[in-house]
Parts: structure tokens; sequence; C-alpha cells
């Protein structure tokens, strides 16, 4: 076998999905599959399908790229608000866009109109986190200038939060989309099929059922994968947890200082590290280092070892009190939270199983 390597549980990951689907379904909700935390791997994308998601989001246009590779039957939207150079591929490739720039959505008419497609627009508006989207008081005359554009589908309004700034979703800047969809059907005579409420950190509200009603779709990537909504710093009720699984392999085990003996300064990456004394340990590298994911977000799967540190190519660990015999060879297992996922995803120098 070849390590460092992900194992993906793909029979959880559905059970994830359904459970997700069948929850916001009870109240209008659609689930909008967010396929970025696995690069769109292919196993996944069907996984989630069969799990019930009807829409797919990917940050990343070789992603969506992908995912129309596959023959996915299903309607597959960019939620990065699209960049001009890649405005051709985006109305080649995707059904609809999150924007929030006039200049973008321009184009993508212009070339919509060419290619004889019409693209589907998702105004962002930022009610709080700082990230994108189009003030709240900007909205009404944004959408007068979107719905005169050709080869355009103003489809709804969204927002993010808990991914930049932190905020919480809350009924107080959820209710801001409801409030600004309702002026614009009001003021245009239209009807705003889709309001995106959120993402993973929203499902609290839908199971506390204080979302606003009219809120009927969220973009969800972590509660499916990981089964876990890192804003709220939870798990959330009825999925699992232990659905993506790192593998290492032991390259070192020897009885060390836990302090570096000499003048310390700056490590590999710019920082001072601040040790402690704890005395001599038994210290075990495995191969994996920060040029592959944010080693922060690792969780040794025996609690007995803890991570000390990592340069690019190797995590070093306190194996002093580990349960198991730890030497040359041994495999340590990790969980992950979400950001830590996406590195290891991505690293092309971590193998993906599915299991």
């Amino acid at each position: 076998m070849t390590y460092p390597r992900v194992e993906i549980n793909l029979s959880l990951i559905k059970k994830n999905a359904m459970n997700i689907v069948e929850l916001c379904n009870k109240y209008g909700i659609e689930v909008m599959g967010i396929t970025k935390g696995v690069c769109a791997l292919e196993p996944v994308v069907r996984t989630m399908i069969e799990g019930g998601v009807k829409k797919l989001g990917d940050s990343r246009i070789k992603n969506i790229v992908k995912l129309k590779s596959y023959g996915v039957n299903l309607p597959v939207y960019l939620i990065r608000i699209p960049m001009p150079s890649e405005i051709n591929d985006v109305v080649n490739f995707a059904d609809g866009s999150f924007n929030s720039e006039f200049e973008a959505i321009k184009l993508i008419s212009q070339k919509a109109v060419t290619n004889g497609k019409v693209h589907k627009i998702i105004l962002m508006v930022d009610v709080g986190d700082l990230r994108e989207g189009v003030m709240p008081e900007d909205v009404k005359d944004l959408v007068g200038k979107i719905l005169e554009l050709p080869g355009i589908e103003f489809e709804g309004i969204g927002t993010n939060v808990g991914c930049y700034g932190g905020v919480l979703p809350s009924i107080e800047n959820t209710s801001i989309l409801v409030e600004i969809a309702e002026e614009l059907e009001k003021c245009y005579g239209i009807r705003v099929k889709t309001i995106s409420g959120g993402n993973t950190a929203t499902l609290k509200m839908v199971e506390e059922g204080i979302l606003p009603r009219r809120i009927n779709q969220l973009r969800i990537g972590e509660a499916i994968l990981l089964g876990t909504d890192s804003t709220n710093f939870r798990k959330i009720p009825n999925t699992y947890q232990n659905t993506v699984i790192l593998k290492t392999q032991v390259i070192e085990v020897k009885i060390k200082p836990s302090k570096p003996i000499g003048e310390i300064g700056r490590d590999a990456f710019g920082n001072i590290p601040v040790f402690e004394d704890k005395g001599p340990m038994k210290r075990a590298i495995v191969a994996l280092g920060k040029q592959d994911c944010r080693i922060e977000g690792l969780i040794p799967d025996e609690d007995h070892i803890n991570i000390l540190g990592a340069s690019s190519d190797h995590l070093i660990l306190d194996v002093t009190n580990s349960l198991k015999e730890i030497r040359v060879g041994s495999i340590i297992d990790f969980k992950m939270n979400y950001g830590t996922m996406l590195g290891l995803m991505t690293s092309p120098y971590v193998e993906k199983i599915m299991v």
C-alpha cells in the first residue's frame, strides 16, 4: 500500500447526504452539494447524488469541467465569483454562477449570447461576514441592471457567513435576504426563485426550526463529507464523522529531548517556535507535512498520541504514552477538520482510496 493515503467511506457519506437532504426537505430547502472539499472526485460526487442531492456546486472551474465530463445530469454552479479570465469556461460548463460584480455579469451575458446559452445568476448579498457580496442597500439597483441583460436568467440571491469573518448565521442576517427578495418582487414584478441562505453553518437553524421560511437553498459540503460544522464547532446530528481517514506511515522512532538544543531562530515558514521542556520523550515522525495539509486540523485517532509540530515534509508526534507499539513502518490514523481535508485532497502526494 501507498502512504500517506486518505480513505473515503462512501457508504457513510451517502448516509450523511440522505439524512441532511431529508432534514432540509421537511422545510422546503434544496441541498446544493458542494464538491470542492474532495476536488470533485467522481465516486464521491455520485455518492452525493445517490444520497439525494439535486444540484452541485464547486468553487473551481476545473472541478466543474470534471463534473461535466462525468456525464452528471444535474445543474452545476460555480460558487466562487468568476474571474474575467474564466468567463468562457463558466458559460460553457456551468449552468449558473454566484456573482457580485456587474462587470463580470456583463461579460457572462456577452459570452452567453455568443454561445447561444442562458446562464443563471445568483446575486450574493453581504449580510456581515465581509467576504463576497453586494451591500444590501445596493441590491435593488443592481438587479434592475441584471434584468436588462440578454443571455442571463436572474435566479435569485444568496449570502455567505462563517467562512471569512466567522459571523454566525442568525434570524436577523438571514431575514435580510427574505426582505430583499420581497422588495425585488414588488419593485420588478418578478419571482425570486432561489434564496440561498448559507452553508453547513446554517443547518443549526434548520434543526431548530428558526430559519426564515423563504430560504429555500443551502450549499452543503462539510456536513455531508465529514458530518461536522466547523463554524459552530459541533457534530451534525444523525451524521457520521469517521467518513474520511488519513493513514500515515512512521519513518523514524527515537527517544529525544522535548526541547530543541541551541539558539532558536525562525522555522522554515518564518515562525519562531516555542517549546515546553517535558524531558525526554518517545518521538515518531510520519511522512506528511505542511506541504500536504493544515497540520492544525489533524486529530490523532488514538488519544494518547499528540502532535508536536511539523515541517514541510515531516509530522512529529509524541508517542510516549501510546497504547500501541510504535515502530518504523507503523500506521497512524488521523481524523481531520474541513480545512485539512481540503489540503489533503488537493495534494498530489496523498493517495485517495474509496472504501
